[in-house]
C-alpha cells in the first residue's frame, strides 16, 4: 500500500501543478488567484470522481454489508491521504492569492502567521473536515474496523459525489456565468446531489443493515452500538449545516435573479 499512498503524493500536487501552468499560458489575463482556485477546483472534482467510482464498486460488491471485503477501501485510503493534506495546503494558496487580488494585502506580501491565521478562521470547517479524515477516518479504517464493514465505507466514498458540480458552480461564478442557464442547471444538481449522497446515504446505510438482520430501519440505531450512531452523528452534522448554507445561497441566488428580471421588464404605465 506504500505505493497508492506514494502515487497520491505525486499524482494531486502534480495535477495542480500542471493545471496551473496551462491555465496561465492558455488564459494570459488571469490572475494568480483566477489559476489557483480553478485548478485547486479541477483536481477536487478528479478526486471525488474517483473516490465516487470507489464508493460504487465497493458498494455495489458487497453483499454482505458487515463481513464482505474490497481491496478499493484500503487501497483508495492510502491513495487519497496525501490529497486531503494537500488541499488544505492548496486552500491556503487559494485564499492568499484571492486577498492580493482584493487588496486586502500589499502586492509584495509573503506568506506569514497572519495570513495562515485568517485562513484558518475564514474556512476552519473545511480544514477541520480535511484533518479529521487523515487523523480519524483514516485510522478506524485502515486499523480498528478489523476487516468488517466495507460496505459502509464505500457508501462513504460516494459522498464526493457532488463536490464536481460544487467546484463547477465556483467556477462559473469565477468566470461570471453566475447568471447563465447552466449555473442554474448546476445549482440544482449540487442540492439534489448533495442532498442525496451526504445526508440520505445514513437512512440508506442503517436500511441496508436493517434488511440484512431483519429489523425495520426505525430500531436500526437502537440495535447498533452508541459509539456507531455518534460516529455517524459527528460525520452527519456538519453536512446538514452545509446544505443549509446551500440553500441559503441559492435563496439568494433566486431572490436577486427576481429582483433584477422585475427591473428589467417594460413599465407598461
Amino acid at each position: 500500500m506504500l505505493a497508492a499512498l506514494l502515487c497520491g503524493a505525486v499524482v494531486f500536487p502534480g495535477l495542480f501543478c500542471s493545471f496551473r501552468k496551462i491555465l496561465k499560458l492558455r488564459f494570459a489575463r488571469w490572475s494568480d488567484a483566477d489559476a489557483v482556485c480553478v485548478s485547486e477546483r479541477l483536481v477536487s472534482s478528479i478526486h471525488a470522481t474517483l473516490a465516487t467510482a470507489a464508493g460504487v464498486t465497493v458498494a455495489s460488491s458487497c453483499r454482505d454489508v458487515m463481513t464482505d471485503s474490497h481491496w478499493l477501501v484500503t487501497g483508495f485510503v492510502f491513495f487519497g491521504a496525501p490529497y486531503m493534506a494537500y488541499d488544505i495546503f492548496a486552500m491556503y494558496l487559494c485564499h492568499y492569492h484571492t486577498q492580493k487580488v482584493k487588496g486586502r494585502s500589499p502586492a509584495d506580501s509573503s506568506h506569514s502567521l497572519q495570513t495562515v491565521r485568517a485562513f484558518l478562521l475564514k474556512d476552519w470547517m473545511l480544514v477541520l473536515h480535511h484533518a479529521a479524515l487523515l487523523v480519524i477516518f483514516m485510522p478506524i479504517v485502515l486499523f480498528l474496523r478489523r476487516g468488517l464493514g466495507d460496505f459502509f465505507v464505500g457508501c462513504m466514498f460516494t459522498a464526493e459525489f457532488s463536490t464536481p458540480f460544487l467546484c463547477t458552480g465556483q467556477i462559473l461564478i469565477q468566470l461570471g456565468l453566475d447568471n447563465t442557464k447552466l449555473h442554474k442547471i448546476n445549482g440544482l444538481i449540487v442540492l439534489l446531489s448533495f442532498f442525496t449522497c451526504r445526508i440520505l446515504v445514513f437512512p440508506f446505510m442503517y436500511w441496508r443493515y436493517g434488511l440484512q438482520v431483519g429489523i425495520p430501519l426505525h430500531r436500526v440505531a437502537f440495535h447498533l452500538p452508541l459509539q456507531c450512531n455518534l460516529g455517524n452523528l459527528v460525520v452527519l452534522a456538519p453536512q446538514i449545516y452545509w446544505f443549509y448554507l446551500l440553500l441559503r445561497k441559492a435563496n439568494r441566488l433566486y431572490l436577486r435573479q427576481s429582483r433584477q428580471a422585475d427591473k428589467d421588464k417594460p413599465r407598461t404605465d
